[in-house]
C-alpha cells in the first residue's frame, strides 16, 4: 500500500463542440451511455444531476456487473462539474473528480482531474488513458 498524499491524473482535451453540449454529456443519462466505458459493456445509467444528487454506472466485465457510483458536489454548469467517484461494493472510499471546461473560439477545452487515492496512485498513467479514450469517445458521440 502507498502512504502517500494523492496523485493527480490529469487530462486535457480539445473538443470542437460548445461546452453546453459537452457538460451536458456527462449528465444525460442517454449520452453517458453512448460513451463512459468504450471499451466495456454499458448496462445500465442513472443520474441525478443535481449537487447532492447521485450517480451510478453499471458497465459488465469478464460477465460481472460494476457499479461506478458517486455523488456530485458542484455543478456550475457549463463550466464546472466536481463528483466523488468509486465501486462502492468494493471500497466505502472514494476518489474526487474535476470537471473543467472552458470556451474557445471553436468549442471548449475541458481539463479532467481524477484525485486518485494514496493507495491507487500507481494506477494515474492508467487512469488518464481511461479517461482520455472515453473523451474520445464522448467527442464522437456529439460530432
Amino acid at each position: 500500500m502507498n502512504t502517500q498524499s494523492n496523485t493527480n491524473a490529469v487530462v486535457v482535451y480539445n473538443f470542437n463542440i460548445s461546452s453546453d453540449k459537452v457538460f451536458e454529456a456527462w449528465i444525460d443519462p442517454e449520452k453517458v451511455k453512448k460513451w463512459m466505458f468504450p471499451k466495456g459493456d454499458i448496462q445500465r445509467v442513472e443520474i441525478d444531476g443535481s449537487v447532492g444528487g447521485s450517480f451510478s454506472f453499471v458497465d459488465l466485465r469478464e460477465g460481472k456487473e460494476i457499479d461506478h457510483g458517486g455523488e456530485y458536489l458542484e455543478i456550475d454548469r457549463p463550466k464546472r462539474l466536481v463528483f466523488t467517484w468509486g465501486i462502492p461494493k468494493e471500497s466505502p472510499d472514494a476518489a474526487r473528480v474535476i470537471i473543467d471546461i472552458v470556451s474557445s473560439k471553436t468549442g471548449c477545452e475541458l481539463t479532467l482531474t481524477h484525485e486518485l487515492l494514496p493507495e491507487w496512485s500507481d494506477f494515474a498513467p492508467q487512469t488518464e488513458k481511461s479517461w482520455r479514450s472515453m473523451l474520445e469517445a464522448m467527442e464522437k458521440v456529439l460530432s
